[in-house]
């Protein structure tokens, strides 16, 4: 799953893993994956609304079309910056960064209007005389406001507090990415700690206006909310993540370090600690009564209609949920009858059932030391990144680490996430790992998660894209989820290329994963439009993947939280495979694995018809040239 760091920061009028919304204000969501403050029926939009910004930026004019387009993206690109300050910092823009982003009623209808004059601007520009690419930048532009405004009307607002992702638990990563380097720093931080409790308030008052008509969550996720925020109300000041960036550097500021901290620890005491005891307060009292018991969005208003546009925004394809299950099933059965070839293989003498109740309970398959197995991680990747010349012709110039989940948020959190790199460089991307609950993370399943989540799954396409000089920063933000998530399927597959699944457990590691993909198809149709309970769907996980039972539990709990992102996984896998496999055939002893690969990333993130139409575009002139 990719996710920006601060993704409610990214997407923040809706995470990921993990956002996503076309335009990243996603994914992304961020952008950037996954994931944010609000969630439209508890992440719908995702980071749909990352265009929405407060007041209408004036039109800067050039002499012909392709100049006032670029003169469009440039006034986006700087209307995202300064209406989602806490983006612009993690972007490494830092004009902002002693600001947070505006959750007043009257700030999203102001950020409706101006999404509305980008919107039209980008239309009324002659396309005559465009080039092919400065028309595909218009194209995309159009289709993705056109998204944006198509899920203002779901109100993702009124529901800004999930278990994966909202102010409670984002904010906090504000010191993974603030400059707190040297003390003058600090002003900044503080004036940011000062603000959080009036963020939350206006948080407070959406999810009022939520309750009042009728959009509020499922309770079993803000039961989970509820618990996050009675942890963060109930640390020490100096176990606060809060109060980290100050932690160990007494002899590096010197005489400035005590005034600095008799600063923090009142900033935390009377600002901090009170929001949040603030709000552990209004959500047992208030909001938890009003939330909803049914877990699929279907229970909302306009339920229908909302699950169709999740389906449609992550997909990109006009599939119905019917059809959708449908192919689940399909999927669920062909990768059965594998898992029975390497069952087989293992030498274990019982049924599927049987093995899989061996997986998920014998020690053998899992750590008791967290430490071996982040060593394991990083053992697999190096083997990865050796293999990795061999699959690309392109690879990103931006690295990559590997980070433990922050326990605030691990409980709640999926097995791992990615969080890019920002624009600017300063930082490497990050995969990050939960650590929490070792009896719930096979080893089996390290060397897909590793491929999919850091290289060459989503580390090496979003650091690619990032790198897309080229194209319009718009471009390279864009969060396509099925095309990102479904390479980070297909890049899983890679392993076996790559000689990583030699191991019979490693092999089955990987079916796992897909199969765990294609029960999402099944189980995200029928939360969100069969009218399943959340244990029909537990049932469903665990009848058909070697996941435990706490991961099933986690799992499912996100498709409740974000309808319709989990389809994206298999949709996307099943349409690169299905590119590679025609490339194949129609190129023969000229396919190369390489330039397919350079050839599927070079434009970024597209939506799937897309996509496919660039390929095949691609495969013609390929032909034409060999004949």
């Amino acid at each position: 799953m990719n996710v920006s760091l601060l993704t409610s920061f990214h997407q923040p009028c809706l995470p990921v893993e993990q956002a996503g919304s076309p335009l990243k204000p996603l994914a992304s969501w961020p952008f950037r994956g996954i994931l944010a403050f609000a969630k439209l029926t508890s992440a719908l939009l995702l980071t749909f609304l990352a265009g929405c910004g407060s007041g209408p930026d004036k039109d800067t004019t050039g002499t012909n079309s392709t100049d006032k387009l670029n003169a469009l993206y440039e006034d986006y690109r700087q209307f995202c910056m300064r209406n989602y300050p806490e983006w612009a910092t993690y972007e490494g823009d830092h004009r902002y960064s002693d600001r947070l982003t505006d959750w007043r009623p009257e700030a999203f209808a102001a950020r409706m209007d101006s999404l509305r004059s980008f919107l039209q601007r980008a239309e009324q520009t002659d396309s005559a005389a465009l080039s092919p690419g400065d028309h595909l930048n218009r194209d995309l532009f159009i289709r993705e406001m056109d998204l944006a405004l198509e899920a203002l009307a779901f109100r993702p607002e009124y529901q800004p507090f999930g278990q994966q992702s909202g102010p409670h638990i984002d904010f906090p990563q504000i010191v993974e990415i603030q400059p707190l380097e040297k003390p003058s720093d600090f002003a900044a931080y503080f004036k940011r700690l000062e603000r959080f409790p009036v963020l939350l308030i206006a948080c407070e008052t959406n999810a009022r206006q939520g309750i009042a008509a009728g959009q509020v969550p499922p309770r079993i996720l803000i039961e989970q909310v509820l618990q996050q925020c009675q942890t963060m109300a109930s640390y020490t000041v100096e176990g606060s993540p809060f109060y980290r960036p100050l932690i160990g550097r007494k002899e590096t500021f010197g005489s400035e370090y005590d005034a600095l901290d008799a600063e923090l620890r009142r900033l935390i005491q009377t600002a901090i600690q009170p929001a949040y005891q603030r709000l552990t307060a209004f959500l047992e009292s208030e909001y938890l009564p009003a939330c909803r018991e049914e877990p699929g969005i279907s229970a909302l208003p306009d339920g229908a209609a909302r699950y169709a546009y999740a389906v449609k925004s992550h997909t990109t394809l006009s599939l119905t949920p019917d059809q959708i299950f449908a192919i689940g099933m399909e999927e669920v059965a062909a990768i059965q009858t594998q898992m029975e070839g390497i069952k087989t293989q293992t030498g274990f003498n019982g049924t599927l059932d049987e093995f899989l109740a061996y997986l998920r309970t014998d020690p053998q398959f899992y750590y008791t030391d967290k430490a071996p197995m982040m060593a394991e991680y990083r053992a697999i990747l190096d083997k990865m990144d050796a293999s990795l010349p061999t699959l690309f012709g392109r690879l990103p110039q931006a690295p990559y680490g590997l980070k433990e989940i922050e326990e605030y948020r691990a409980a709640s959190a999926p097995q791992a996430y990615y969080y890019s790199a920002p624009e600017d460089g300063s930082r490497p991307g990050y995969f990050y790992v939960n650590t929490t609950r070792l009896e719930a993370r096979p080893k089996y399943t390290m060397t897909a998660l590793a491929l999919h989540e850091a290289v060459p799954g989503h580390h090496l396409q979003i650091a690619i894209a990032q790198e897309l000089e080229e194209m319009p920063w718009f471009r390279r933000n864009i969060s396509s989820t099925a095309f990102v998530e479904g390479w980070g399927l297909y890049a899983e597959s890679l392993g076996f290329e790559a000689g990583l699944y030699d191991d019979p457990y490693q092999h089955f590691g990987a079916l796992a994963f897909s199969m765990w993909r294609a029960c999402r198809l099944v189980v995200d149709v029928g939360l969100h439009h069969k009218g399943w309970s959340r244990e029909e769907a537990v049932t469903f996980m665990l009848d058909h993947t070697a996941n435990s039972e706490a991961d099933v539990r986690s799992e499912v709990d996100r498709y409740i939280a974000w309808p319709g992102q989990a389809l994206a996984y298999k949709i996307g896998e099943r349409k690169i495979m299905e590119l590679r496999r025609r490339a194949e055939a129609e190129m023969g002893a000229q396919f190369d694995v390489k330039t397919f690969h350079d050839r599927l990333l070079e434009q970024g993130p597209l939506p799937l018809p897309l996509l496919e139409e660039r390929m095949n575009a691609w495969m013609l002139a390929a032909r034409d040239d060999a004949s």
